[in-house]
């Protein structure tokens, strides 16, 4: 995203280097605030509930239609967490618990880092939020894994299901490379 103006003043910006630094940043060239650019963060979770992975199918663009992982992006105001179990609420309409970090995925080329949490079903009770057509409960075996809306969902939900293997859990960490035939496959 390119910046035209300055918050604070609205005046126009110029891409320089401020002294000291290293990157181009947009400097306004009246009140000389310098306006930095920082990734999105997004937060979610893989909820389990007896052996089954608790995934919605999305309603909204883009990826209508195909199957998620409650996420989405962080509000101003709240922790990752908090995020995280805002999102599970408003999508699969499930209340969680024994909540714990799961995993941190940058993906540099949508400028994003996907926080995921996993956690257990707090009873038997989900459904479709505003943006999901229907949620349901997935074995691992029967995890639509060709109908996920993102290529971070993959990740996760395969870091989950060889963690749910061993019976062992890791935080993971990893960057997420798309390639840009890929990055047109997800923009659709």
């Amino acid at each position: 995203m390119t910046i035209k103006y300055c918050n604070q003043c609205g005046h126009p910006v110029e891409y320089q280097k401020p002294e000291n630094d290293d990157k181009l940043r947009a400097v306004c060239q009246s009140c000389f605030y310098v306006q930095y650019e920082n990734p999105l963060i997004v937060t979610g979770c893989i909820i389990e509930h007896k052996g089954s992975i608790l995934l919605g199918k999305r309603t909204i663009e883009p990826r209508k239609n195909c199957w998620n992982v409650p996420a989405g992006f962080l509000e101003i105001g709240e922790s990752t967490l908090d995020g995280a179990i805002r999102e599970v609420k408003e999508e699969v309409l499930a209340d969680i618990k024994n909540i714990e970090l799961f995993g941190i995925y940058s993906i540099v080329q949508r400028s994003q880092v996907h926080i995921y949490y996993r956690a257990q079903l707090d009873s038997a009770d989900f459904g479709a939020g505003a943006e999901t057509s229907e949620s349901k409960l997935f074995l691992p075996d029967d995890i639509p894994w060709d109908n996920l809306a993102f290529p971070v969902n993959i990740t996760a939900l395969k870091h989950y299901v060889k963690d749910m293997q061993s019976d062992e859990f890791a935080i993971h960490e990893q960057e997420i490379l798309i390639d840009y035939d890929m990055l047109r496959q997800f923009d659709r």
